[in-house]
């Protein structure tokens, strides 16, 4: 039995019954995909928690997080995202599709961000323990341009909440709503959802009510 609210009168019908107005209507749930299998690797080297859950920042560009996504296509082949986000406004500061979650395609975001936003020496970057993060090329990276490394502890997605909570923005309210007819559209219409709707039409609870960019310029 479901139970659903209309005008604050509560009507409650069986599965059965909204499966078949489902099918008259022509309307189709949304189904996530399952998870491609995680292949680890072995880490060059792993940094420990530098923000303990404490996900606030006092001002732009001083903690990033990041990570990545996967993104399944009609035609059964899968499409990769890697998004940083700057923890001060919430705001999407890089975002970059590929075809394989690889240490290359964490550098290519990371370096985006860096060359729009021009952080100073010092910044956090928080990230999981994955291997594209624990890379040697990754790591040194970092170290050229004096950013500290941070990582969640191993499988545990809460310590790195605030790019879970993104990742399921995106799925909900854009990837899993759309039809893409090629890689290039979906790359495109997803740069669009994040640099433009996201950042600047989307209010975030977290600003009080403000897009992130609304709340950067407030800084």
């Amino acid at each position: 039995m479901m139970k659903y609210y209309l005008d604050n009168y509560a009507i409650h019908r069986s599965c059965t019954t909204i499966h078949y107005y489902m099918c008259e209507l022509g309307l189709r749930s949304i189904v996530r995909r399952k998870k491609p299998p995680y292949v680890s690797g072995t880490a060059h080297k792993v940094f420990p928690n530098l923000l303990n859950r404490q996900f606030t920042a006092d001002a732009p560009n001083k903690i990033w997080c990041t990570d990545f996504t996967y993104l399944p296509e009609k035609n059964s082949s899968m499409r990769y995202n890697c998004t940083i986000i700057d923890l001060y406004d919430r705001s999407a500061v890089a975002t970059l599709d590929g075809t394989h979650i690889t240490t290359e395609l964490a550098i290519e975001t990371l370096n985006i961000a860096l060359k729009r936003y021009k952080p100073a020496k010092g910044l956090i970057l928080h990230s999981d323990q994955g291997r594209q993060f624990t890379a040697k090329e990754f790591n040194d990276f970092c170290k050229k341009n004096h950013i500290q490394q941070s990582m969640s502890k191993a499988g545990c997605p809460y310590d790195n909440a605030p790019m879970e909570r993104f990742y399921n923005t995106l799925k909900n309210e854009f990837f899993n709503l759309y039809h893409f007819k090629s890689t290039e559209e979906l790359d495109q219409k997803l740069y669009d959802f994040v640099y433009v709707k996201y950042n600047h039409v989307r209010p975030h609870s977290y600003n009080d009510g403000l897009t992130p960019y609304a709340a950067r310029c407030t800084a």
